[in-house]
């Protein structure tokens, strides 16, 4: 990226001044070094979201931000419905509500290392996972409005985990404005046999450790202690959420067309919020989130029987779930002024900061945690929101590490089987159905995820909590 595009606001905040068709600025957080590696894509991408009707303050882009469909992954902006404002399905993304869960086990790194390979075999078993994997859980059509309509929460009232569980979870579990009437008949068939799988490319199921602290008081309302065992498990809503934003993009373009909006991409198609195809993809979008989030529960609950079978010691508790790749609706301070807005965040994490009411409330006064997830190899990260976030980017941090090169490029420079072995050197054991998958998602093609969490922290997007070393990788 070349940086005399940007005026630098500060150490950390790289702004683009309205220029063309611009509506406001376009701001990216990152240090210089991660701003000197990402795309140029970035940059275009970026400004062309700053162009769209309604968008409130700027469009934003996180420390982990690479190109993407229409907005880049990473990007945030925020719509206000009643000046024309728009939801886009490219803004959004195909993954709908992918996101992150982690629960904490009780255990501690002694307690499965004489186990280890027991326990990442049983987990391969019982955890569905690859391109167009299957599981054990199969809806009829009655059953299929139910979980979109009622999300997690109805994956625990059908017996896939605890009650307590839905405190732990983005809108307790279940997405409010679902409306599976504008699910196509095609989404639905292709999730019927799809709930309860990991799905397949950056996905995964992750035990770690806790290898580092930085925030005592915070680890401690998490239930986080160095050296403890958590299961972090990255999933979305499968077939359904990608055909969702495929069909609904072919609208979005119709429509844009129609009402002589101008795109300077069509991968930005979008509507007015307001109206009729806007609704509608509102509707099918949360059913999305829902799926998504009844997907991570009923693996929740795969994942604590495989551990019942080898540690029945073990007792996993939800820590917290965030989604990414949502469009929600939410109230922000804008020039000293609550606005309701309607905030995309795409490959972004939420991260409400203290004492915000939508944050369980033995979690308030610490913050909403914020997960990040690592590549495989590599640390992830626990956050927790902070209060200046709001000013930031509308409650926004990084989600992930990011790409810093395409899945063919890695496919040339690694080979899975090596990935494997040099892995299991470093204690690290892999479980995958595609050695393929595993060259694609080898962890030298992503950035350095502790360089973007550190960009993330010290910009105050959120601040660090804890770093986890990854010891099983099940991988999609």
């Amino acid at each position: 990226m070349d940086l005399q595009l940007f005026e630098r606001d500060n150490e950390l905040t790289w702004r683009i001044a309205p220029t063309g068709k611009m509506r406001v600025p376009a701001i990216i957080y990152a240090d210089e070094a991660l701003m000197r590696d990402m795309d140029h894509k970035v940059y275009e991408q970026i400004t062309n979201v700053a162009t769209l009707p309604g968008i409130v303050n700027a469009a934003y882009a996180m420390p982990d931000a690479h190109w993407g469909y229409g907005f880049p992954i990473g990007g945030v902006a925020a719509f206000d419905a009643d000046q024309g404002g728009v939801v886009s399905a490219g803004g959004v993304g195909f993954d709908i509500s992918c996101g992150v869960r982690t629960l904490t086990t009780g255990l501690t790194r002694g307690d499965i290392e004489a186990v280890k390979k027991q326990l990442a075999d049983q987990l391969c078993r019982d955890i569905p996972a690859g391109l167009g994997s299957t599981g054990g859980v199969h809806l009829n059509a009655q059953q299929m409005q139910a979980m979109l309509t009622g999300g997690a929460r109805w994956a625990v009232e059908q017996g896939f985990g605890e009650a307590a569980d839905l405190q732990r979870i983005e809108e307790k579990g279940c997405m409010a404005g679902s409306d599976p009437a504008c699910v196509s008949e095609q989404a639905k068939r292709r999730q019927r046999n799809e709930m309860g799988t990991l799905g397949s490319g950056n996905h995964y199921l992750e035990v770690q450790q806790v290898a580092a602290l930085y925030d005592p008081a915070a680890a401690t309302a998490f239930g986080l202690r160095e050296d403890d065992v958590v299961v972090s498990i990255h999933c979305g809503s499968r077939g359904l959420g990608h055909q969702i934003g495929t069909e609904y993009l072919k609208s979005m373009l119709a429509y844009t067309s129609q009402q002589e909006l101008h795109l300077p991409d069509r991968e930005l198609a979008c509507a007015r919020i307001h109206s009729e195809i806007g609704q509608q993809y509102l509707g099918a979008m949360r059913a999305g989130i829902n799926c998504a989030l009844a997907n991570r529960q009923i693996l929740t609950h795969l994942t604590r029987q495989a551990f019942a079978r080898v540690l029945p010691e073990a007792r996993l508790r939800l820590l917290y779930d965030v989604s990414h790749n949502t469009c929600k609706e939410e109230t922000h301070s804008v020039d000293g002024q609550p606005r309701r807005l309607f905030v995309h965040r795409k490959g972004a994490t939420r991260a409400f900061g203290p004492g915000h009411p939508d944050i369980p409330e033995a979690l308030r006064h610490i913050g909403q945690p914020v997960l990040i997830g690592g590549s495989m190899g590599t640390a992830s990260y626990i956050l927790a929101g902070t209060a200046h976030s709001e000013q930031l980017a509308f409650s926004s941090a990084c989600h992930g590490a990011g790409r810093a090169m395409s899945r063919h490029q890695a496919k040339r420079q690694w080979q899975g089987r090596q990935l494997i072995d040099e892995l299991a050197s470093e204690g690290i054991l892999i479980r995958s159905p595609s050695l393929r998958g595993v060259a694609e998602e080898a962890p030298g093609a992503y950035k350095d995820v502790s360089a973007v969490v550190d960009a993330a922290d010290r910009a105050g997007l959120a601040r660090k909590v804890a770093r986890l070393r990854p010891l099983i990788c099940i991988k999609g």
